[in-house]
């Protein structure tokens, strides 16, 4: 199929409703991806409230992935999701050649879209003009849809509002996933883009406030740990039940918080585990968590009532 066929066909088909965990990627100690841990951890969330899986999204650890890796992940996500679950895959690099080509080689192993970082080594030349210019050509030669991926933590870029409402127009750009946990600029975004644009939320910490504007799409490392209820969040507001799905939200925040915000990956999987997921080592520079870390993640999963 022609690549504008297929971008037409994936507008036509796109859209995200629910919650994605952007999937752990288990290590041994020895520091290799551990494929019979990571497609448990598939299994067991095919079980689940998710709507599906982002692979290689920053809690994937994908910057210290080789490309073989990335691939091999995609295709053992693809593979073992099940049928009601979309398949998103993290393909985001520095430069535009190459997030082509991870893109659509991503696509040839299953992927139903592209989640594309922000380029950022080169940070103060990432202006609106560059970043337009980089996901209009990513958008133009991709053969899955696009959702865009700003992640001022990590990467020191933000995507303006201005370029957002400029790249929203392009058909095969069909959303993006802002983890700013910016309220403010949520709403602004949401008055600049047309109805068909995905704008997913990248943080638990702003899910419900999100749902409130109009948002119904999250990818949450909360997820991770947590699925059924970080989807239940959603799923108790579309039922007309407000104030319990407030207060689900403001039970899961503070785990949230020390996952993400205090201890960052090392954390998230250590969460994994407790709730009966396969958390795997981290892969180095990253450092394990400490003993003292371990147990505040276990009270916080015991008082948000996650785990098992």
């Amino acid at each position: 199929m022609p690549v504008k066929d297929q971008q037409d066909e994936g507008e036509k088909r796109m859209r995200v409703h629910g919650v994605f965990p952007p999937m752990l990627t288990p290590f041994t100690p020895r520091g290799e991806v551990d494929e019979g841990a990571f497609v448990s951890n598939i299994e067991k969330w095919n079980r689940t409230s998710l709507a599906g899986f982002v692979v290689l999204g920053s809690n994937s650890e994908a910057a210290y992935l080789t490309e073989a890796e990335k691939l091999r992940l995609i295709e053992l996500t693809s593979e073992r999701a099940a049928s009601d679950k979309m398949v998103v895959a993290g393909t985001g690099v520095e430069s535009t050649q190459e997030t082509v080509h991870l893109t659509n080689e991503a696509a040839r192993r299953g992927a139903q879209a592209a989640l594309v970082l922000t380029p950022s080594y080169y940070t103060d030349k990432m202006d609106d003009r560059a970043l337009i210019a980089h996901f209009t050509a990513v958008a133009d030669a991709a053969v899955i849809p696009i959702l865009l991926y700003n992640v001022p933590k990590f990467t020191h870029v933000t995507i303006s509002v201005r370029a957002i409402e400029t790249l929203a127009r392009h058909a095969n750009i069909v959303g993006m996933k802002d983890s700013s946990g910016d309220v403010p600029r949520l709403t602004a975004i949401l008055n600049a883009v047309p109805d068909r644009f995905n704008l997913i939320v990248g943080t638990a910490a702003a899910w419900f406030p999100a749902i409130a504007l109009g948002m119904r799409a999250g990818i949450l490392a909360l997820a991770n740990c947590a699925p059924n209820e970080s989807a239940r969040v959603l799923s108790l507001f579309e039922e007309g039940k407000i104030a319990d799905a407030r207060e689900l939200h403001n039970r899961l925040f503070a785990l949230n918080a020390a996952i993400t915000a205090t201890f960052g990956v090392a954390g998230v999987k250590h969460a994994a585990e407790v709730c009966g997921y396969a958390g795997g080592a981290v892969r180095s520079p990253l450092q394990p968590l400490r003993e003292e870390a371990k147990q505040i993640i276990e009270r916080l999963c015991r008082e948000a009532g996650v785990g098992e």
